[in-house]
């Protein structure tokens, strides 16, 4: 009958005073299927005062701790199990406790999960008193990394068929959207070279250039006003006695003068 052997480097812990080869190998037996006869595990007795091990990083395969105290493995040493530890490794945790013994298996269950165990199970032993937890290292390095694979999102296709129906956009038109737009008629005060309002003047310009025929001045003086001393648009208080702008409201030079429609209305 071909067996298959256990191979690798084992470390058995124990807080007791004396923990026998036979006890270390029958631990074993309980979690694995293979072979045990000619392993050689490395045992260290009344670890519970110990907080570090004396062991490289990731060079065991598997850890076996046997204790009958609620404290022991300490939370140092689960640190350093996990350190020692191969990736992929295991440990057996054997504990007996007469008292209390969920409230322990909970404990040790959760200490595990803290440091980074995973597949954390329950084994059950003969003995009543006894119980077993068994657990993995996680199979990747601390500091290893790996990269993320997005799913590409392809875009819908779209198919295009060569005998689909093409609308003729010019078709869209109308009679009405086909003719010119006529600009509305100019009257002839803008297009005459004098700018003098027209017999039938509808845009107010007659009306100006009758203000302008009271006061005396020209149109052409108050589109564009200007002043040989200076102060014509400053008002009448600085204006000398033939300003031709004497009368008129204060402008800026080069700005039309506007009149406004009760310039000459009198006053009563």
């Amino acid at each position: 009958m071909d067996t298959k052997m256990l191979q690798g480097s084992v470390l058995a812990i124990t807080d007791n005073a004396v923990l026998s080869l036979d006890e270390a190998l029958s631990a074993v037996k309980m979690v694995k299927k293979e072979v045990v006869q000619e392993l050689n595990p490395l045992i260290i007795n009344q670890a519970a005062s110990l907080s570090t091990l004396p062991l490289d990083a990731s060079s065991t395969d598997f850890i076996i701790s046997i204790s009958k105290s609620s404290d022991f493995p300490g939370d140092k040493l689960f640190e350093e199990f996990s350190r020692v530890l191969k990736p992929g490794g295991e440990i057996f945790i054997h504990q007996t406790s007469a008292v209390s013994k969920e409230s322990i298996k909970s404990s040790l269950e959760r200490k595990l999960l803290v440091v980074g165990f995973s597949d954390i199970q329950v084994v059950d032993m003969a003995e009543v008193e006894s119980f077993g937890i068994k657990c993995k290292k996680p199979s990747w390095k601390i500091g290893s990394s790996f990269s993320l694979k997005k799913p590409v999102k392809s875009l819908p296709k779209v198919q295009l068929v060569d005998d689909m129906d093409l609308i003729d956009e010019d078709s869209l038109l109308s009679e009405e959207d086909l003719k010119k737009p006529q600009l509305p008629p100019v009257s002839d005060c803008e297009v005459g070279v004098t700018k003098k309002a027209c017999k039938n003047c509808s845009c107010g310009r007659a009306e100006e250039e009758e203000k302008v025929a009271k006061l005396g001045v020209t149109m052409d003086q108050l589109e564009n006003p200007k002043s040989s001393c200076g102060s014509c648009g400053l008002g009448d208080a600085f204006r000398c006695g033939t300003c031709p702008y004497k009368g008129l409201p204060p402008f800026k030079l080069g700005q039309k003068v506007t009149l406004s429609d009760n310039f000459l209305t009198a006053d009563i």
